[in-house]
């Protein structure tokens, strides 16, 4: 039970293949006529595992600055599940999905985190996108004792009991990214970000990570979330970098369609101002236009050019269930297999209880479409790390990847406040953040 090796996988997800199924698409597809769903509003569920289905709950921004990424993550989590009913389901039973709305608004996340917990009884939540929205989770999941699957790369500096992270940590995107900058593009960054705590504890550890390697930081600036007022931060980089240089990017949202259209406008191009970048992939690509992006970076651990026996498959099902024109990226992968690695903790545990679900999830593999992964004791999991060139197609083309998954670091080993820490939730004496 503790792997999904690659032939179960695909033999598994083949099962699904144009099956009817219990879920709503929540993307730019639509949705199908004769799927169930409970959708936010609805009657109180029965309790998660009584009944006939065990209830999850999907919490992610449908509104707001942050849709343009997050109703993607939703539909991949949903078609994992289509997946799993239709194979069967999860303990003999269907899985039924509550889906709320976190409408790109942090408190509105933790209020919804609660009624999908205290009202509707779910096993489970999948949510989050932003750190801000995580933060506001945190504490909800840590008091009800509850568990929350969350999907994106972040700036790590956190290891909770209650959240399982299926994204990168700083040492599998961040920190190799910096690390291939300084040999390939440059030894001058400039940061730009969102005024948030990932961008700013992510910058942080780049400036920790420049100084001990011989890099430089000739600027720094940050945008609220949503803000498109990118003018004042494209002269300044003009000025503190006049004859090129790094530009580092943690925007989030809307703020990249501004950024870069207006690079371009600028004459800013990828030969003289390389852009890396940390949250678009290709559906922020396919969205803003590759014509702006064509030539500039971003380091993840799936793209869609992933050459994978898996990855083939998932990437034609997904587009057979929402369009030939959909494109796949890092975050829904990480989503779509945290589903997955869920599942296969609860068929170990033979319940859906919260702490048999934990202690089962360590040491959960998966062979999913970025390669194999395995879930660690400190909630992360082992990756693979990449870096892509966006192409003119809107794709990208893969110009680093580390030849086995790297072990995440929750506590980074740049910043001095965390230097020597570690994370270990099987062994109640070290917890979530002990002296190694």
């Amino acid at each position: 039970m503790g792997k999904l090796g690659r032939r179960k996988f695909l033999a598994y997800t083949t099962a699904a293949a144009g099956a009817s199924v219990l879920l709503n698409a929540c993307g730019p597809s639509g949705s199908s006529g004769d799927d169930k769903v409970v959708e936010a509003g609805g009657d109180a569920a029965p309790a998660a595992g009584g009944g006939d289905t065990i209830k999850v709950g999907i919490l992610h921004s449908l509104s707001g600055t942050m849709a343009i990424s997050e109703t993607t993550v939703v539909d991949a989590e949903e078609l994992a599940i289509a997946e799993i009913n239709a194979n069967g389901g999860l303990l003999g039973k269907q899985i039924e999905v509550i889906k709320e709305d976190g409408a790109s608004d942090w408190p509105t996340f933790a209020e919804k985190a609660t009624k999908l917990i205290d009202q509707d009884k779910v096993a489970v939540v999948f949510g989050g996108w932003t750190s801000a929205s995580r933060k506001a989770m945190l504490p909800v999941f840590e008091e009800k004792d509850h568990m929350l699957w969350y999907p994106v790369q972040y700036e790590g500096q956190e290891c909770s009991k209650n959240i399982f992270y299926t994204g990168a940590a700083p040492n599998q995107q961040i920190e190799p990214a910096v690390d291939w900058l300084l040999e390939n593009k440059g030894k001058e960054f400039f940061l730009v970000g969102s005024d948030y705590v990932f961008p700013r504890t992510a910058n942080n550890i780049i400036k920790e990570q420049l100084k001990a390697k011989g890099g430089t930081v000739a600027g720094e600036d940050y945008l609220p979330l949503g803000n498109s007022e990118v003018t004042p931060i494209i002269n300044k980089i003009k000025q503190a970098l006049p004859d090129g240089g790094v530009i580092f990017n943690s925007l989030n949202g809307d703020s990249n369609v501004a950024l870069f259209k207006q690079m371009k406008s600028a004459g800013m191009g990828p030969d003289k101002y390389p852009v890396m970048s940390v949250s678009i992939a290709e559906e922020e690509v396919k969205q803003i236009g590759p014509e702006f992006l064509a030539g500039h970076y971003a380091s993840w651990n799936y793209f869609q050019t992933v050459e994978d026996p898996a990855n083939t498959k998932w990437v034609k099902d997904f587009k057979a269930k929402y369009g030939e024109d959909r494109v796949t990226n890092d975050p829904m992968e990480a989503a779509y297999m945290a589903v997955y690695l869920w599942a296969q903790a609860v068929e170990k545990a033979g319940t859906t209880d919260i702490p048999a679900v934990r202690d089962a999830a360590y040491g959960q593999t998966l062979d999913a479409p970025e390669g194999k992964v395995t879930m660690g004791t400190n909630h992360h999991l082992a990756k693979t790390v990449r870096i892509g060139e966006i192409r003119d197609d809107g794709m990208f083309d893969i110009v680093y990847a580390t030849d086995a998954p790297v072990e995440p670091v929750p506590w980074n080993q740049y910043v001095p406040d965390t230097k020597g820490y570690a994370c270990d939730w099987s062994d109640a004496a070290k917890g979530g953040k002990y002296k190694t």
